[in-house]
């Protein structure tokens, strides 16, 4: 059973490091948001483990707060956000 949660904390370490990536490297806001989602999820879906793991339930109540929390945050970025600017794709000179 040892293997399965390493396994685990691997694909978890994994899945947190490929959307950090998508976060600091997306081209637009609403990529970042999405990143951000996602690593919020990744981070609940690791508590999760760690309350399985360690036969724990009392780390599920942050699980729930930044559940909570996570959902308003993105409903509030989504409902103000200011759309990008454009940037020109050609050399110089082009308009």
């Amino acid at each position: 059973m040892s293997y399965v949660w390493t396994i685990t904390g691997v694909l978890i370490s994994a899945a947190a490091l490929v959307t950090m990536y998508r976060m600091l490297a997306g081209p637009s806001t609403l990529d970042r948001l999405v990143a951000l989602d996602t690593l919020t999820a990744v981070t609940m879906c690791g508590i999760g483990t760690w309350a399985a793991f360690s036969q724990d339930s009392t780390v599920t109540y942050p699980m729930a707060a930044i559940a909570l929390i996570s959902f308003v945050g993105t409903i509030s970025v989504a409902r103000f956000r200011v759309r990008d600017v454009e940037r020109p794709r050609g050399g110089r000179g082009t308009q």
